[in-house]
């Protein structure tokens, strides 16, 4: 793909984000999201492979029927209360057509078919965007919406999400895809608190995009594909997988690390509201997650393997981590002791 190429896709996908943040009206909102896939698609495909063609195919189709969906929910809003204002949806149809489209367009269960299938079929890099970037835009319109979607619906989206992405996430052996379910994992708590308290999902938002960038960064670094890919990349960095365990705990959500925060406060949140239930379940559901972090964690950094000739022939191109990946790592894992700061 030719630099100028490369410098229109990526100015599209960072203006059609602004746009749907900064809107005000819905037009302008369904045409930020239109922009950021129209963008996406020749990233996702450029690999001339039959598994990219797919995945951008199913992207594509899944993205437009979303934004379809959106749309429609705006005009319905629009019918009944004649205003076109993104943080207005009284009406209660158009507020549960607008809660699934997002929840499509996010991944979250029971509209995640796409996610996993798609991450696998691109690039590290391409999967980092979609895991990263691309979900900026339908949360800033959960955002903007939270007082006015249907709390039900996002509380049962974001309890089955959390169930889902723990359960597909433990019999994966392709990175990608485990990344996938982590996805729609944390996605589905920032769901949960959304009609609650939002201040806290974008909290959520941030430190998960902090720590799955981390974890993806050191995945390219190490082209660690497979499970089988990560048993023999201790040889190739140390310090740098030692911090990718640190990482794959703080995406488990486990004290002291940043990612224990996020979970902290929901829990708090949702046991003030009285959802005692829905609490537990979620509380559960985390340990599904944890198990394959764990056992991530387990086969890279504390087993050895076989000292074959491709184990002793990965140290000689160490990779040497970029800037971003340092700065990065510390906030990832290092950021619990400042909560009382962000909840004041």
């Amino acid at each position: 793909m030719s630099p100028t190429t490369t410098t229109i896709i990526m100015f599209s996908l960072a203006t059609g984000t602004i746009i749907t943040a900064s809107s005000f009206h819905w037009f302008m909102a369904w045409i930020g999201l239109e922009m950021n896939t129209l963008a996406i698609i020749p990233i996702i495909s450029k690999q001339h492979h039959p598994r990219a063609t797919e995945a951008a195919t199913k992207y594509f189709l899944t993205q437009a029927a979303a934004s379809a969906l959106i749309l429609f929910s705006s005009m319905i809003n629009a019918w009944y209360s004649g205003m076109w204002d993104i943080t207005q949806p009284t009406n209660q149809t158009s507020s549960i057509l607008l809660t699934i489209a997002i929840a499509m367009k996010l991944g979250l269960a029971p509209m995640h078919f796409w996610l996993p299938e798609v991450l696998q079929g691109t690039t590290m890099t391409t999967a980092l965007i979609i895991s990263t970037w691309q979900k900026l835009a339908p949360m800033t319109l959960i955002f903007l919406t939270a007082n006015n979607l249907s709390p039900t619906t996002l509380l049962l989206i974001g309890t089955l999400s959390t169930w889902v992405g723990g359960w597909g996430g433990i019999n994966q052996t392709q990175t990608r895809k485990m990344m996938a379910f982590s996805s729609i994992a944390h996605l589905g708590w920032m769901a949960a608190i959304s009609p609650m308290l939002p201040n806290i999902m974008m909290l959520n938002l941030i430190i998960y995009m902090l720590m799955t960038t981390s974890m993806f960064m050191m995945l390219i670094l190490t082209k660690s594909k497979t499970l089988q890919n990560m048993t023999t990349t201790w040889g190739l960095s140390p310090t740098m997988i030692t911090m990718a365990l640190l990482t794959l705990l703080s995406l488990g959500g486990l004290p002291p690390f940043s990612g224990f925060m996020p979970k902290w406060l929901i829990l708090n949140e949702l046991i003030n509201q009285n959802l005692i239930i829905t609490t537990a379940i979620m509380t559960m559901s985390t340990l599904l997650s944890l198990f394959f972090y764990l056992r991530l964690t387990y086969i890279t950094t504390l087993t050895l393997t076989p000292s074959t000739p491709n184990t002793t022939y990965k140290w000689r191109f160490k990779p040497t981590p970029p800037t971003p990946l340092t700065t990065m790592i510390p906030l990832a894992l290092l950021i619990l002791p400042i909560t009382p700061l962000l909840t004041q």
